[in-house]
């Protein structure tokens, strides 16, 4: 049975290759059929964006209900009758099968196609930024893919469609220019090679492999797709090997396994690259240098390692600091604190109860009445990941009076403020596939209290709090951010042992 191509196997297969061939031809039985709650709240919170959106447009003829054959029969009548704004039509053609959120007819009778998103409409530079950013490519295949649906039925596009994104911004995508100053293709171009390669998968004329990534935890193949990966010692268990490095490895050397790039001779390898610029193209000496230590400790020695000598604050107070927040909403909901001194440890938070600026802004306040309440010079602050820094200075931005932007610059410049995933991924290697807190600090020994500790959900837990009012659900997130902050204390003890016992 030939397989239907629609907008949602092009969006999936940008997000991962692999995904389109495995939800035809993989082992049904290790796919996870129950949807995962966060990806649930995102769909709900979408729908209600879509009909924000919709609404503020205007009157619209709503096709959403029916069979795609009875909606696409009404779609072509409406456009027959020159409906202004037709709501979640369907077109097709063949085994094409598309449905854009809205079709809206242009004054020279042509339909644009209109996609509603709950993320920005471009990329490449912040919300505040007066810099240009680019389309998105899932964006811009998807709208590709509705103009061709129209073209092939008898409705011409001159190759723009619409993004109207999560801030309300409505951004044109005209996707016959090039996709980059650099990058000459056009996003047509872009958008024809990406189809071409979801038919090939779908028809099982060719088969590609799974590999991991940072986008595959909230993917219903995620668990089928790491146990292939560790079976077959795949290298992308190896930290920082992605898809792209992965697959020029396997098919410039020949190498299918981690413990087969161990012994390799990099200098005779840098040789050959600087004789075919091809060979090994965009991994460089310090990319393979990398790999070969890492692979070395995943498949050989299985022991961590410290480069040099880290010395970490001696101070009365250690903080160890992590936040909550709905990067969907934009709201930081916690901020959470394991204070550790000579008299005791104790764990601390600031939360926001309701889902309000002024919530919001008090409890970012009191976080910084508590740093300015501690003894001066006589602590230190450590956290994972720069995610802290950039969110703080936003929410400066957002809340001055709650905290200059000099003090907030002072604070995560000073050497006492120290993020341990910077020493983590420059001065350590793990004999673990990942280096994110979670995976070190149960390599350490530490386990979270929660049976289903995660960011994301968390974020499911403070919508669920909001609803209800339920101070159970508030006590679930407030063990769970203790728990993280509990996990960079053990982490940073990890790595201080590992260094004091460095030779």
């Amino acid at each position: 049975m030939k397989q239907n191509i629609t907008a949602s196997k092009l969006y999936d297969y940008l997000q991962c290759p692999h995904r389109v061939w495995r939800d035809v031809y993989g082992p049904q039985d290790e796919k996870i059929q129950e949807a995962n709650p966060f990806v649930e709240l995102l769909w709900k919170r979408g729908v209600v964006h879509e009909e924000r959106i919709v609404k503020k447009m205007g009157e619209s003829l709503d096709l959403s209900k029916g069979s795609h054959e009875d909606r696409f029969q009404k779609t072509m009548q409406a456009i027959k009758n020159q409906t202004p704004l037709i709501y979640q039509g369907v077109l097709k053609h063949e085994n094409d099968l598309g449905i854009p959120d809205l079709l809206q007819r242009m004054p020279d009778g042509k339909y644009l196609p209109i996609d509603i998103k709950s993320g920005s409409a471009i990329e490449g530079v912040s919300q505040d930024s007066e810099e240009e950013g680019k389309p998105k490519p899932h964006y811009a295949v998807q709208l590709c893919f509705y103009i061709e649906l129209l073209q092939k039925l008898g409705l011409p596009n001159t190759g723009t469609g619409k993004i109207i994104d999560i801030h309300k911004n409505e951004v044109q995508y005209e996707l016959h220019s090039p996709m980059g100053k650099r990058n000459k293709i056009t996003w047509w171009e872009f958008y024809e090679q990406s189809k071409n390669n979801v038919q090939v998968l779908l028809s099982g004329e060719e088969k590609n492999k799974p590999a991991m990534s940072g986008v595959c935890k909230l993917c219903p193949w995620y668990g089928s797709c790491k146990k292939w990966c560790k079976e077959n010692e795949d290298l992308s268990n190896i930290f920082y090997v992605g898809r792209s490095q992965r697959d020029v490895i396997n098919q410039d050397l020949g190498i299918e396994k981690m413990a087969g790039v161990t012994d390799l001779d990099i200098d005779e390898l840098m040789n050959q690259k600087k004789k075919d610029k091809q060979f090994l193209r965009k991994i460089g000496k310090n990319t393979l240098e990398k790999i070969v230590r890492r692979s070395t400790i995943l498949t050989k020695t299985k022991k961590p390692v410290v480069y040099r000598k880290i010395e970490f604050p001696n101070v009365s107070h250690e903080l160890f600091f992590d936040i909550e927040d709905d990067p969907t909403q934009e709201f930081v909901y916690m901020h959470g604190v394991y204070e550790r001194s000579a008299e005791c440890e104790r764990f601390i938070h600031f939360t926001a109860k309701e889902k309000t600026q002024e919530a919001e802004q008090e409890a970012f306040a009191n976080f910084w009445k508590y740093i300015r309440s501690l003894p001066q010079d006589d602590f230190s602050v450590y956290y994972y990941s720069h995610h802290e820094k950039t969110t703080y200075r936003k929410m400066q931005k957002l809340y001055p009076s709650a905290v200059t932007a000099e003090e907030v610059e002072s604070f995560f410049n000073s050497p006492r403020v120290i993020d341990l995933y910077q020493i983590v991924q420059k001065d350590t290697d793990w004999p673990v596939s990942s280096y994110s807190l979670k995976e070190l600090a149960q390599y350490l020994g530490f386990s979270w209290r929660d049976e289903t500790p995660s960011g994301a959900l968390s974020i499911q837990w403070f919508n669920e709090y909001l609803e209800t009012g339920d101070e159970k659900i508030l006590q679930r997130i407030l063990l769970y951010n203790e728990d993280d902050c509990k996990a960079t204390m053990v982490l940073k003890d990890g790595i201080e042992k590992l260094s004091i016992s460095k030779k």
